[in-house]
Formats: structure tokens, sequence, C-alpha cells
């Protein structure tokens, strides 16, 4: 089974996985979506840290250490970020931070994650505007998006039928020229975000 959610409280996604498993529902990995395969019920503790590494070495040393201590990495890659952990060993601790201080430090790494993200994309959509590839008025004028030549200067039937057969390819172009600075913003957005759970999680 797969389920298509997002969170950027880990927290709350730590609860979530929790109970799907004590649902019957195995958590067994990540992409797009999360993954799980019926299971028998069962009440598990199930951890999340947020670490990249440039060379696999690294990670697989990270996992290492954590599986040393009672913790299985149930899913994660050395780029994915988010890296997860369920307790295996009755004799390991209960979270896999030693203090709040690296607790809170995982908002940290993802809200710089998401700056990043957002400043990459700013090049990107100023050079589509600068080629004229997407007009930067259309994105307040929707009408640009319309290309039949006099569509507004119609009336009645020929408007609506010139109208609703160009609608769906004015959608298509306008999702290009839209979906830039909608991303950039969710970006910047998901980082304020992730920033104020970092400051909360230090208190």
């Amino acid at each position: 089974m797969r389920k298509l959610k997002f969170f950027l409280n880990f927290e709350k996604e730590e609860k979530w996985l929790k109970e799907m498993e004590v649902n019957g529902y195995k958590f067994v990995g990540k992409s797009f979506t999360y993954q799980f395969r019926q299971a028998e019920p069962e009440n598990v503790n199930i951890k999340i840290d947020y670490r990249t590494f440039k060379k696999k070495a690294d990670f697989i040393d990270y996992v290492t250490l954590f599986e040393d201590c009672g913790w299985k990495h149930i899913a994660g890659t050395k780029s994915s970020g988010t890296q997860y952990f369920k307790k295996v060993s009755e004799s390991a601790d209960e979270d896999i931070f030693s203090d709040t201080d690296s607790k809170a430090f995982r908002y940290k790494r993802l809200s710089e994650m998401y700056i990043i993200l957002a400043i990459s994309y700013l090049p990107i959509f100023a050079a589509l505007i600068a080629t004229d590839t997407f007009s930067a008025s259309a994105l307040f004028h929707p009408k640009e998006f319309y290309f039949t030549p006099g569509l507004w200067e119609k009336t009645g039937g020929d408007f609506w039928f010139a109208f609703l057969f160009e609608t769906p390819f004015a959608f298509f172009r306008g999702v290009g020229a839209f979906i830039f600075p909608i991303v950039v913003i969710l970006y910047f957005l998901f980082s304020f975000k992730a920033e104020q759970h970092y400051k909360k999680a230090l208190k």
C-alpha cells in the first residue's frame, strides 16, 4: 500500500507512522510516497533524522552507528535527507538523539535545504523571463496566454466557442509561467516553517 502525505513536523510524522504500524501497516520505505505492507499490528518506536551525505562511506558509517545502538535504518538514502529508524533492541535508548540541540538541529538542516532549493530556482525563472520564454506580465494578465486573434472582441456564441476551445492550451502555457514563482514561494515558506520548528525545539 502507498500513501501520499507531506510533513514539515518530524514529531507528527513519527506519530503517524507509529499509528500505521499499530493498525497493521508496516512501514517499509519512502520515495515519492510512503510504502507499507500489511503485517501484524506492532507498537513500534520510529524516529526521524535529516541528513545528507556526499560520500557513500560516510552514509554507511552513519547507519552502522545507529544499528550498533539498537536502531534499524528502514528508509532513506545518502542524498534523500530524511532518514527513518526503528528501535529493534530493548536495551536501546528511547530516542536516537542524545540531547535537545542535536534533535532540534535536524530542522535547521531541513530549513537550509529548502533555502538552497528556492535560491536555485530563482536564476532559472529569471532566465526564462529574460529570454521571453515566459512573459512576466502574463502572471498578472492571464489574457496573454490566449493567442486566438481578436478573441476578446468576439461576442456571444463565437466568443464562447473560441474561448473554451483555447482555454486548455492557455492553461498549459500558464502552468509553465506560474510553476516557478509558486515553487520558489513554497520553498521559502517551507524553510521558514522548518526554522520555526527549530527554534521551538530548542526551548
